[in-house]
């Protein structure tokens, strides 16, 4: 037997990342020098306050049991303080804000809240993994809204309502994630207005995902959906601390919005933790309520490392849009490696120019003409990534010979040319 028997694992498919994660370790293994840029792992330090915070607290041996399931109370205050000097969104902090164990823990809890067998969830496509899957795991159903490239509400609304005409039943939700992961789409507060006046005719539960709130570049804040009137009648939003902050193994997030939701996910959290360990609340609330010069720097750092990798990549003769937020780059394949798919692709450039990538088609069918680049390398690093690639640009019709060459169980990476 194997884990296939379970019900729940079944409804899950293959995991693409994992083919190109084991090729990264067996390049490795073999001595190879691979430039990660696939994994949105965060590489920059968490800033030294919020670590001396964690240490002075986990140094009082009362922090050591269990803590509080929706967050310790002042964590709670600094995250509705956060979305008022930020979204200008006043929040109370007993009945409109949770603390999560990372949005994504958030976001497949309160799935598994509010979903019955059968309910039909509305995600774009391509989308982060945990968007459509949550619901799946949980005993849904997700029908796709595909977003493949820039969307605008003049595109994404035609596609939404047909989404929901066609659906049976009724859909229960619709998941928003902007700036996007992977595509970095960005939406405005127009944009957010005409999704909750559909939603609230339609009686559809919004469920965005903010966590990149912070990494923006062309300097106008992404917006919260919660800014719109009445969007918290019957919307819901997931946001981060791992890349505002640099915490991503700090797993700490938040949900914030409507009353009805916040209580279904305090419920069935309750049930399920005891709540991140306390002193790490605690330095969460010193990051939110301290100095913010970390966020800045970050923001420069990534915008840096972003006009390395666009400017590089383009002088390599793959050309690619310029994110205005995120940490990601959602580059379109180059024309000559079209027809290979983007997990091939990845492969090639990994097996090629040992540079690690995600392949589109992990977040979904309509991401399958794009890889996902992640600015979680330093620039030196990035450069050199752009050299080691530019070798495979410069013979794509070689590059591709050797590829299908070395396809098989036992791939042996081919040490990018000088």
């Amino acid at each position: 037997m194997d884990d296939s028997e379970f019900h729940r694992l079944k409804r899950l498919p293959p995991y693409v990342f994992a083919e190109v994660n084991a090729m990264k370790a067996r390049a490795r293994g073999a001595g190879q020098d691979v430039i990660d840029l696939g994994m949105g792992n965060p590489d920059l330090p968490t800033a030294p306050h919020i670590v001396a915070k964690l240490a002075e607290a986990a140094a009082n041996p009362r922090a050591h049991g269990y803590s509080a399931s929706r967050g310790i109370p002042g964590l709670r205050k600094a995250q509705a303080a956060y979305y008022s000097r930020r979204f200008g969104v006043e929040l109370d902090p007993d009945s409109e804000v949770i603390v999560t164990l990372g949005s994504k823990e958030g976001l497949a809890n309160l799935a598994q809240a509010i979903t019955s067998p059968g309910d039909t969830v509305l995600v774009p496509n391509p989308s982060y993994p945990i968007h459509p899957y949550g619901f799946i795991i949980a005993g849904g159903s997700v029908r796709h809204i595909p977003v493949p490239g820039s969307t605008s509400i003049e595109e994404f609304l035609p596609a939404l309502e047909r989404a929901v005409r066609h659906a049976v039943p009724k859909p229960l939700a619709l998941v928003l994630n902007y700036p996007s992961n992977p595509t970095a789409q960005v939406v405005d507060l127009d944009f957010y207005g005409a999704i909750v006046d559909f939603c609230k005719r339609e009686g559809i539960w919004i469920l965005s995902d903010l966590a990149y709130a912070e990494i923006y570049f062309d300097g106008v804040p992404p917006p919260s959906v919660l800014q719109v009137p009445g969007a918290r009648d019957i919307a819901i939003e997931f946001t981060s601390m791992s890349k505002t902050y640099s915490m991503a193994g700090w797993r700490m997030g938040f949900a914030a919005g409507n009353k009805t939701l916040i209580q279904a996910l305090t419920r069935i959290k309750s049930y399920l933790d005891y709540g991140a360990f306390t002193p790490i609340q605690v330095a969460a609330t010193a990051a939110l309520n301290g100095p913010q010069d970390c966020i800045a720097e970050a923001r420069n750092t990534y915008k840096e490392r972003r006009d390395v990798l666009i400017e590089g990549l383009k002088g390599a003769g793959w050309d690619l849009p310029a994110p205005s937020a995120s940490m990601f780059a959602w580059a379109p394949l180059p024309k000559e490696f079209a027809e290979l798919g983007s997990l091939a692709f990845s492969k090639l450039l990994l097996t090629q120019a040992n540079v690690a990538v995600s392949p589109g088609i992990g977040f979904g069918e309509h991401g399958d003409a794009h890889v996902r680049i992640a600015l979680v390398e330093n620039k030196h690093r990035i450069r050199q990534a752009v050299r080691n690639i530019r070798t495979v640009m410069a013979d794509p019709g070689r590059a591709i010979d050797l590829y299908l060459r070395g396809v098989g169980d036992n791939i042996t990476p081919i040490k990018a040319r000088a």
